[in-house]
Order: structure tokens, then C-alpha cells, then sequence
């Protein structure tokens, strides 16, 4: 049997292990992505690139072509809480399309609007852009083995033979069945069924001229016993999602019942055609641990959650993006020890944080199980229509987190990481639906217009970049001579006439790591400034951060 080398292999190549290859390129690191399946997509599972992955975007040069993705910029974002089409309406929370949606002052990027079929091609044509990265289709992994310098895998050929990788390291972003963490023998905790739902892709040909409701995103639909039904634009054409939610009774829901779901969605007969049909469980669970030594879990491998609120695709890259300047650097020789362990500590409080928060959007979704409507809010009229306001408005507000999100997508921070040089500043508010910008360790390196038209964030990424922000910062050359003792990329950038980025960051001096979050700030040089970098590249630990934070999932902790 053959034995092929490759420093990274990546097992499951969804959005999550594109982005991880693209960035390992982007990094001039070599990998291979294997993906057991011929990489169709019959539904896609996510439709939201969130305001930080679009970051991400921006710096792989690849925004514009999500942007500018066959999804129509011009398609109004209206979510909107229906009886059926031909039903009355209780609300809705008017969102304007994504070509009038202003950028948030905190980015220079917004969210935007590209399912799977057409985000993945583009993650696709990325990493095909590098010669050093290769992605192989209908290759499966079967089993593995660690040893102390790498990784034996064996892998399934599309022609039925077998062949071994040799690996220095394996990344499983294999999803929620992972081959990957099953055979590490790593437990998931949580809620393993929130509701099995039964996702059906159908056709309709301008289905909104059919309805008076309008052109909008989402439509929820309410009966007598609740949100029973979610129907979503998935091409803002004629492919349309609907997710018949479910509880958490098992059941297998036959063709000709989910034609009659359809027809009581649109509220009379109209001609459609089923495109697919996808029963899933919506589920509410993170990974012990992210694995350790040298195979590692990212994406729906290591957590799983209600895709109310867009969460779970975006957490994934963000997993890749931290995982992938942390294999580079042990790859090159200048990341120590406790670079990759770091891996689980930072990323794992942020899975909880971002599974939880979709949990609570579920609830708020299915409250109205326990508060449906008034009879009367059914019967056209004055009265029903009084009802149905009163009603619709406190739908509206419940649900507002959900569509305003921000902080859950920019929010997330590495302070108590041993490999982040904490300050003793207090913690910021973590908000849901709104974000204020920190210079403090371990957060996000805060977004700011410079006067050559570039945002900061586009300073950040192929190293480590020391901001100089004011005249009266001192020299540097400790941190510099460190640098190239050691092979550290390290930039330093002097922005002197930037007054706001000062304000924002909050020191004179500050360290940002190349995945974008500060690793060390101040005023003054520190007493051993290669201790600084030590402690950001993982040869040394730092000793204010190295008891982390309670790492158990905030959900209830049923084993899955």
C-alpha cells in the first residue's frame, strides 16, 4: 500500500474545511481536503455569511464574489409572522435588501446573504487557486493513527482501493457524525434533540405574485398550536426551504403529508414541485475538548446547534481561521508547545457562547407553543385585526435578537488564553445586538477608517503586527530583534496621525495576532519584550491566564 506525505489533512471539505485548506494556502502551507462525497449539495444548510467571516472574506480576496453571488442584492430581507399566505399577517420586522443594508461602523464588511450551493463554490475556487493545496472528492477516510512525530491515515479510494497519508497533523471538519471525533473517543455535551425537523426544498415560480405578503426572507408560520412551519428565500427565485420545525418526537413525515404542508402554507391549491426532502435534528451540543496532540476537530465536528441565528457555519470558520495561523506556525518552526493546546481553551467558551444564544432564539421562536394567538386574531376584521396587532408586536419584539446579532459574531474573546498577555482591564458587556470595540487582550483588534482609505482590519493576517500609535510611543527594537532571532513574522506599523485608533485601542502599543485579535497592549515596553512574544507564539504560557475559564457548556449537559 502506498504511503503519501502531507504536512495537514483535512477530512470533510463543507465550508468549514475549505476554509481551513484556503487559509493554510493563503499561508503558504500545504494540505490536502478529502471529502467522502462528490461534493453536491441537495440542501444547503446555511444561507448567512456573518459580519466576521465576510472579514475573513476580505482578507482571502474573495468578498466581492460573495457579494456579488447569483443571490439578488436587490431582495427585500423582511422576516414575517403569517398564518399561510392567503392568511392573515400578525407582523414583521422590515429588513431592507443587502445592496440598501448600510456597513455597521464597527466593520468594514456586513453580513450577507449566500447559501451553501453558492458559498462553498466560491471557498472552492480560493483554495484552487493555490498549486499546494488539492481537494479530493469521493475519498473517505476510514481510520487512523496517532503517533508522536504525526498521523497514519488510512483512506478510501473512489475506485474502491486504499491507500495510506502520512500527515503531520489531521484536521476532522467532517461534521456532526465525525469520523474524526468518534474514533478520538471525544463526548458531546448538551441537549442532543431539540426538535426533529423535516427540511424540504421546493420549486414555485415567482411564488410571491401568488400572495399578497410581498417579497421577503423568512416567513414563520403561526396556527392555533404555535410556530408550526418556516419558509425561507433560498435564491431569491424559485427554490424555497421550508422547515417543517417539529418537537422532539421521532417521526418520519410521508410525501403526500408534506404536499398537504405546502398547500396549508399557501393557503389554496398552486402548482410547486419537490425538489428534495431532508428529515435532520436540531441539536444543542459542544465537544469536550477540540482534540489534542496532533488531531484536531473544527466546525460541526465539535459543535452543534440550532441554526436560529445563523451561528453555526460562521463559529466553524472562526474555528478554522484560529486553528490555521497556530498549525502554521508549528509547521515553520517558530509556534512552541502551547500554541496548539491553546486550540480547545480559546475556541470552546466561544461554541458555548454562540450554541447557547441559539438555543434562546429557539425558545423565543416556539413561544408561541405557550402563547398562540386569540382565536378571534384569525377572524378578518376589526377585532381580529386589533388582536393580531397586539399580538404581532409582541412577536416582533421577542424576536428582535435574532436578526440583530452582532456581538455574538464579533464579540467572542481569547483574555483568559495562556497564549493572550492579559491587562487587568475589567470585561467589556458581552451583548447580543450590539458591539463595542476593544483594544483589550484577546479581543478582536477594533475596525477603523485610516485616512488612506484602508480599514485596519486589513493590516492584520500574515503575522504578527506591532501597532506603534503615538509619537510618544518608545522604540521597539527589543521586540524586533526577538522577531528575527526566532523567525517571528512580525510587522511593525506606525500610525501616528490616527487619532481614533488610539482611542479605540486604548495604548500606545499593541500586538495583534495574524488571526486578528490583540495578543498584548501598553504604554511601555514591557521588562522582557521577547517574553511577550514568547508567550503569543506558545513557547511560554502566561501566568495571569493560566487558570482559563469553567470550559462546561452553559446548556444542560446530557452526554451525546
Amino acid at each position: 500500500m502506498s504511503l503519501e506525505k502531507t504536512p495537514i489533512l483535512i477530512v470533510g471539505a463543507g465550508p468549514v474545511g475549505l476554509s481551513l485548506a484556503g487559509d493554510l494556502a493563503w499561508r503558504d502551507v500545504p494540505s490536502l481536503l478529502i471529502e467522502r462525497t462528490d461534493g453536491a449539495i441537495q440542501q444547503p444548510k446555511m444561507d448567512m455569511v456573518g459580519v466576521r467571516t465576510m472579514e475573513f472574506c476580505r482578507r482571502w480576496g474573495i468578498a466581492r464574489d460573495v457579494e456579488y453571488s447569483p443571490y439578488p442584492r436587490d431582495y427585500p430581507q423582511d422576516n414575517v409572522w403569517i398564518e399561510s399566505f392567503a392568511g392573515v399577517e400578525f407582523g414583521r420586522e422590515p429588513m431592507v435588501s443587502k445592496e440598501e443594508e448600510p456597513y455597521p461602523p464597527q466593520s468594514p464588511q456586513k453580513r450577507e446573504r449566500c447559501p451553501q450551493d453558492m458559498f462553498d463554490p466560491i471557498l472552492r475556487r480560493f483554495v484552487g487557486r493555490f498549486p499546494h493545496a488539492e481537494i479530493r472528492y469521493g475519498t473517505e477516510l476510514l481510520d487512523f493513527e496517532e503517533l508522536e512525530d504525526g498521523v497514519i491515515a488510512d483512506i478510501g479510494l473512489p475506485d474502491g482501493t486504499f491507500k495510506k497519508i502520512a500527515a503531520d497533523y489531521l484536521v476532522g471538519t467532517d461534521g456532526a457524525a465525525s469520523t474524526v471525533r468518534h474514533k478520538l473517543g471525544i463526548e458531546m455535551h448538551g441537549r442532543p434533540v431539540l426538535t426533529y425537523t423535516t427540511n424540504v426544498i421546493f420549486r414555485c415560480r415567482d411564488l410571491p405574485s401568488l400572495h399578497d405578503k410581498g417579497k421577503a426572507y423568512r416567513f414563520i408560520f403561526i396556527g392555533p398550536e404555535g410556530t408550526w412551519l418556516t419558509i425561507v428565500a433560498i435564491d431569491g427565485a424559485d427554490r424555497w426551504r421550508m422547515s417543517i420545525v417539529g418537537n422532539e418526537e421521532k417521526r418520519t413525515i410521508p410525501e403526500e403529508e408534506i404536499r398537504q404542508i405546502i398547500l396549508r402554507a399557501m393557503g389554496k391549491p398552486f402548482e410547486f414541485e419537490i425538489e428534495s426532502i431532508m428529515p435532520w435534528v436540531r441539536r444543542e451540543l459542544v465537544a469536550e475538548s477540540y482534540g489534542s496532540g496532533r488531531v484536531f476537530l473544527a466546525g460541526d465536528s465539535c459543535h452543534l446547534t440550532s441554526p436560529t441565528g445563523g451561528f453555526g457555519m460562521n463559529t466553524g470558520i472562526a474555528d478554522a481561521v484560529d486553528l490555521a495561523w497556530k498549525l502554521e506556525a508549528v509547521v515553520k518552526g517558530w509556534g512552541g508547545k502551547h500554541l496548539l493546546p491553546s486550540y480547545t481553551i480559546e475556541r470552546k467558551p466561544v461554541a458555548v457562547r454562540a450554541v447557547t444564544e441559539a438555543g434562546r432564539n429557539l425558545k423565543r421562536m416556539l413561544s408561541t407553543r405557550s402563547k398562540a394567538p386569540p382565536p378571534i386574531a384569525f377572524v378578518p376584521g376589526p377585532e381580529g385585526e386589533k388582536e393580531r396587532k397586539a399580538y404581532g408586536d409582541w412577536y416582533t419584539e421577542t424576536m428582535k435578537a435574532e436578526w440583530y446579532s452582532i456581538g455574538i459574531h464579533l464579540g467572542f474573546n481569547y483574555y483568559h488564553s495562556p497564549v493572550i498577555c492579559p491587562d487587568g482591564s475589567p470585561e467589556p458587556p458581552d451583548l447580543v445586538s450590539d458591539y463595542r470595540q476593544t483594544g483589550r487582550p484577546g479581543h478582536r483588534a477594533p475596525h477603523v477608517w485610516l485616512k488612506d482609505g484602508r480599514s485596519s482590519v486589513d493590516l492584520f493576517g500574515r503575522g504578527f503586527v506591532l501597532l506603534r500609535l503615538s509619537e510618544d510611543a518608545p522604540a521597539v527594537d527589543g521586540f524586533v530583534r526577538h522577531a528575527r532571532r526566532f523567525d517571528i513574522p512580525l510587522t511593525v506599523v506606525d500610525l501616528f496621525d490616527e487619532p481614533e485608533m488610539r482611542a479605540l485601542y486604548g495604548a500606545d502599543l499593541s500586538i495583534v495576532r495574524p488571526d486578528g485579535h490583540v495578543g498584548w497592549c501598553g504604554d511601555r515596553l514591557p521588562t522582557s519584550p521577547g517574553d511577550v512574544l514568547d508567550i503569543l507564539r506558545g513557547v511560554k504560557v502566561s501566568q495571569e491566564a493560566q487558570t482559563p475559564p469553567d470550559l462546561a457548556p452553559s446548556v444542560e449537559t446530557t452526554t451525546g
